[in-house]
């Protein structure tokens, strides 16, 4: 089970590439979502973090596909208001590309258009969706059953709940404030990956 990490928009050009350079090697993802930021900025900073040692391929650019090809990163995530997955993967074919749903339906549908991998939540309570009722596991655990493209669960995932996502068939999580807001995001990367890789050997004990 994979361990994507998102940034939350709310950090310093210098205070991201600090704390995604130092984290990186906890993480098999990192997601950088920067809504509020130019095109140009996303990319300056994106350089700045390969620059730092991150991987390209690690990395996967929210919504800018502009970005996310002209610096061959790892991919691109889709949102509700971003191009359409088929649009992407007709211009794109070899690009990554995820896709955020928050339904089966929704799920379905990306994997035929073409999407590479789901982000599908909000799973559990969260803070940032405080008035937005979870939408649980049962679906969760649908989608993952029906689709053969790998489901990323996001929204309220605590380390402890690794184990409960692994069982049902989830590919991985992601992770925002749990990391970016910790007081010490490397140690709350390193907690997360650990309970990751228990869950995945307690897995193999069974």
């Amino acid at each position: 089970m994979k361990l994507h990490v998102i940034t939350d928009g709310k950090r310093t050009a210098d205070e991201l590439v600090s704390i995604l350079c130092s984290i990186h090697s906890q993480a098999d993802h990192i997601h950088v979502r920067e809504k509020n930021r130019s095109a140009k900025e996303i990319y300056q900073i994106v350089e700045r973090l390969i620059d730092g040692g991150i991987p390209p391929k690690k990395l996967i650019i929210n919504d800018r596909v502009d970005v996310a090809h002209s610096l061959g990163v790892g991919g691109v995530q889709l949102a509700y208001h971003s191009l359409g997955v088929s649009e992407v993967r007709k211009s794109f074919p070899d690009l990554q590309i995820g896709k955020s749903v928050h339904s089966y339906q929704e799920a379905v549908e990306a994997e035929q258009a073409g999407a590479s991998f789901l982000l599908y939540g909000h799973v559990y309570s969260t803070m940032s969706k405080e008035h937005l009722k979870p939408r649980g596991v049962e679906e969760l655990k649908a989608i993952a059953s029906a689709v053969s493209i790998p489901v990323i669960a996001i929204g309220g995932i605590t380390p402890e709940k690794t184990s409960e996502l692994k069982n049902i068939g989830v590919k991985g999580i992601a992770v925002m404030s749990g990391i970016m807001s910790a007081k010490d995001p490397l140690k709350a990367a390193t907690l997360y990956q650990t309970n990751r890789r228990k869950a995945g050997s307690d897995e193999r004990k069974l």
